[in-house]
C-alpha cells in the first residue's frame, strides 16, 4: 500500500460513518499489490449486484435472514472451511468473493454489506472465537453463521444465550480482521511482514490497544530495526509510567538491549 493509501486508510477510519467494504479493501491492498483501484471497483460492484439479486418486499428478521442465506449461503455458495484459516486469502475481502471462501468474519462482511445495500436491519456479532452476523433487533432477532453457510444459531451458542447482543461497530471489525491477519503471521515467521503492516493499520485506527504498540516495538526489534524498535519501545514506556510503573522500567531495559545490538 502507497502512503496515500494509508493516508486514505486512516481518513475513512476517521470519517463520521467509515465505510467497512472500503477499509477491508485498503487492507487487503496491503497484501495484493495488484488491487488496485479498478479492482476495487469490481469489489464493491460485485457487492452491489449480489445485493440486487435480493427479492423486494422483505420485511421482519427472519424473512431477511432466510433470503441472504438463501442467496449467499446457497445459491452463491458461500462459506468456510478448516483449511480457510491456514489462508492469508481468507482474510481479503476481494478474495473471498472471488474464491466465496473465507473466515468468518470476512464472510460476515459479506453478508452485513450485502444486507445492508439492500435495506436489511443488520449487524455483526463477534462472539469469543468466532463471528456471526444477526437480522433485526439485537436483543431478538436472528443470527446466523456465514462460516456454515448462513446457518442458523437460534438461541445458541452459550454466548447469545448469556447476552446482551452488543453489535459490532465497523472499527472493531476492522481491528479484529487485522487481528486475525497478525496471528496468521506470528505463526509464519518468514512473512513477519504482513504483521508488520497489520499492526502499522491498526495504529491507524483512532481507537486500538495501547499494546500494540509494544507489540510493534518487539517486531521491529526481531526483524533487525534496532533503532527504530527501541524508540517505540520507550515511547510506550511512558504510557506505562503512569498505569505500571515496573513494566515501564522492564521496557526501557528490553529498549537499551535492542540499542546495544548495534554496536
Amino acid at each position: 500500500m502507497s502512503a496515500a493509501s494509508r493516508e486514505l486508510f486512516a481518513a475513512e477510519a476517521r470519517s463520521e460513518r467509515p465505510d467497512l467494504a472500503l477499509l477491508c479493501l485498503l487492507l487487503a491492498a496491503e497484501a495484493d499489490p495488484e488491487l488496485d483501484e479498478r479492482a476495487m471497483d469490481w469489489a464493491q460492484m460485485e457487492l452491489d449486484r449480489l445485493a440486487g439479486m435480493l427479492p423486494y418486499g422483505l420485511r421482519g428478521a427472519k424473512a431477511w435472514a432466510a433470503a441472504v442465506t438463501d442467496l449467499l449461503g446457497g445459491r452463491m455458495g458461500f462459506h468456510g472451511t478448516p483449511k480457510d484459516y491456514d489462508r492469508l486469502e481468507s482474510s481479503l475481502l476481494h478474495e473471498v468473493l472471488r474464491r466465496r471462501r473465507g473466515l468468518p468474519i470476512l464472510l460476515s462482511v459479506v453478508w452485513l454489506e450485502v444486507a445492508r445495500r439492500a435495506g436489511a436491519p443488520v449487524y455483526g456479532l463477534g462472539l469469543p472465537g468466532h463471528f456471526t452476523v444477526g437480522f433485526g433487533d439485537p436483543e431478538e432477532g436472528v443470527v446466523v453463521d456465514p462460516f456454515a453457510g448462513g446457518a442458523s444459531l437460534g438461541a445458541g451458542p452459550a454466548e447469545l444465550a448469556r447476552g446482551p447482543r452488543t453489535p459490532a461497530r465497523t472499527l472493531d471489525i476492522v481491528l479484529r480482521v487485522l487481528g486475525n491477519i497478525r496471528v496468521w503471521a506470528s505463526a509464519r515467521p518468514e512473512h513477519s511482514a504482513v504483521a508488520l503492516w497489520s499492526l502499522d493499520l491498526s495504529l491507524l485506527l483512532p481507537s486500538h490497544p495501547a499494546a500494540l504498540r509494544y507489540e510493534r516495538a518487539k517486531l521491529l526489534v526481531e526483524r533487525g530495526s534496532f533503532r527504530e524498535g527501541a524508540a517505540e519501545m520507550d515511547a510506550y514506556a511512558v504510557v506505562m509510567d503512569a498505569v505500571d510503573p515496573p513494566a515501564a522500567v522492564r521496557i526501557r531495559a528490553e529498549a537499551a538491549s535492542a540499542r546495544a545490538l548495534l554496536n
